[in-house]
């Protein structure tokens, strides 16, 4: 089964070839495709003149010159789409279990630069003060030249316990810092933070889609329901998507038997896809808010379109990134791949979020000084003394303004309901 990636570095399970790719795209394998067969001969000439006459350091067996075409093939189609060689491929399926040995980065290349989308939550990146927007200068000293985001990846990515040092530029202050960040197990729990105020009104974060969002999130919701739980906040803020599926998941908890959730459309106009709610859950009246930002990206705009869409929430914070094209990963030979944009997705109303993104219904932007602070208290909830909190981290914890004026949203909706009665 072929499952939908979309990315910023994010993981999809595999589930054929090339050759059932054609065929599910309606390629015709019946008729010459004379235009193909003439460039697979131009090409194979070409590779032949490289191989019997180039002089040179460089690699050039038939191997090594095949997998270069390929990187440069995939690579000049979009930012999203590339070439997945063995040990890349593997680090996609750790990454769909949300565990892999690392420092915790999502990145992209921008104008061939290698920027940080945002540091995982509770991962060292985001302990030691990397920001979304920074990017990556240099490796353990040594400058990223034509980079790429598998060879960067595989340069942060290693063995828990060892070092790594990376250098920044952060455009917003100016500034090169270096970072010397230890790597860890990267186990990624999806659904945090699960808390319930007083007066009934719940709040959870949800810091990534993955393969266990959707039973984390119907686990962590089903508890604050037990508590009494009569108005819900959802934080998407940073999220940077990751499996579509998973995106299905949690708005599942919501939407009613047979409702349109999202669509995709692919090169084909036959190839649109419709993901309907299975209505499996309980009946579920009170008002949701859900918080947003310039991170919350791809499967996170899933959600958001949605619910916005189908008016059961109201979105908070500030306008999304904007990423809505669908990656497919395809198993090659030799335990390698491709990942391959192979579609949009489109909300409910037929709206395309592709660098577009959302914009919140109450528009509340943060500081990226007071962004990053934010960040780091969540990630770090268990220093609840402030005197430990504030030596840990050289300055005093900070109101959280976009999540207040969520909470006063529903304060409000459930008081008019209250006085309706």
């Amino acid at each position: 089964m072929l499952k939908r990636f979309l990315l910023i570095v994010a993981a999809v399970a595999i589930g054929f070839g090339l050759a059932q790719f054609a065929a599910r795209s309606g390629a015709p394998g019946w008729w010459p495709d004379r235009e193909r067969d003439r460039n697979v001969k131009y090409f194979r000439e070409v590779l032949q003149l490289v191989k019997e006459n180039y002089v040179g350091d460089a690699p050039a067996g038939y191997d090594d010159l095949t997998r270069a075409a390929l990187d440069g093939l995939l690579g000049q189609l979009d930012p999203h789409s590339q070439f997945l060689r063995a040990d890349d491929y593997k680090q996609t399926e750790e990454e769909m279990t949300n565990a892999f040995g690392g420092v915790g980065i999502q990145v992209e290349l921008r104008d061939n630069q290698i920027v940080i989308i945002t540091p995982i939550a509770g991962t060292p990146a985001e302990r030691a003060g990397l920001r979304r927007g920074d990017r990556l200068v240099k490796i353990d000293g040594k400058p990223l030249e034509h980079p790429t985001i598998e060879k960067t990846v595989k340069l942060v990515r290693g063995e828990p316990d060892t070092t790594v040092a990376v250098t920044i530029f952060r455009p917003s202050s100016k500034q090169t810092l270096d970072f010397s960040l230890k790597r860890a197990r990267i186990r990624l729990e999806s659904v945090r933070n699960a808390t319930l105020r007083p007066d009934g009104i719940g709040y959870l974060q949800v810091t990534q889609f993955s393969e266990r969002t959707g039973k984390e999130f119907r686990s962590a919701l089903g508890g604050l329901e037990k508590q009494g739980l009569r108005g819900l906040v959802i934080d998407l803020r940073n999220n940077p998507g990751g499996l579509l599926d998973a995106a299905i998941d949690v708005c599942n908890e919501f939407f009613d038997r047979g409702e349109l959730i999202v669509y995709t459309q692919g090169r084909a106009p036959e190839s649109r896809e419709n993901f309907n709610a299975d209505g499996s859950h309980g009946p579920r009246a009170y008002p949701v808010a859900i918080l947003v930002n310039g991170g919350t990206a791809s499967a996170a705009e899933i959600v958001s379109g949605a619910m916005r869409d189908t008016k059961r929430a109201v979105i908070v914070g500030e306008k999304t990134f904007g990423k809505g094209s669908v990656q497919s990963v395809i198993e090659l030979q030799n335990g390698e791949g491709l990942r391959l944009t192979t579609a949009r997705y489109y909300t409910p109303s037929g709206v395309t979020i592709h660098e577009k993104g959302i914009l919140p219904q109450i528009e509340i932007e943060l500081s990226a000084d007071d962004e990053a602070k934010l960040r780091l208290q969540q990630s770090r909830v268990d220093l609840t003394a402030t005197a430990e909190f504030n030596e840990r981290f050289g300055f005093q914890r900070i109101e959280d303004t976009q999540l207040n004026a969520a909470m006063e949203v529903l304060t409000g909706v459930l008081a008019a309901k209250a006085a309706a009665k």
